[in-house]
């Protein structure tokens, strides 16, 4: 997850790409932020965003899908994915990733 305006960076753990976990850790990384930094959201056509409703219950915030195959109207997030190969390259087994290591890879980007 990725503010566009500040490029502040969430990362979030997802080990069975269901919905519901993803948008409760979305709403606990969100709510602590004013209003104006939460207004709306965009994902992209991945089912683990399927439950949309819930976060806009939730917290309040607009949702917004990108069209298929069309990743530059994420541009932020897919810049963001870049730069977090530097320490996750696709070797690196995803489950073998703590908590504390995605932190510690958040206070990096967040940092620069």
């Amino acid at each position: 997850l990725v503010e566009r305006v500040s490029r502040f960076a969430v990362f979030l753990r997802n080990n069975d790409r269901q919905s519901k976990p993803i948008m409760d850790g979305l709403i606990q990384a969100l709510q602590s932020l004013p209003h104006l930094a939460r207004r709306s959201i965009t994902f992209d056509r991945g089912t683990e965003f399927s439950e949309w409703p819930y976060l806009q219950a939730g917290i309040g915030t607009q949702t917004w899908f990108c069209d298929p195959q069309a990743p530059w109207q994420k541009g932020t997030v897919e810049n963001t994915n870049r730069r977090a190969r530097k320490w996750l390259s696709r070797e690196v087994d995803p489950l073998s990733i703590t908590d504390g290591d995605l932190k510690d890879i958040c206070d990096r980007l967040n940092s620069t």
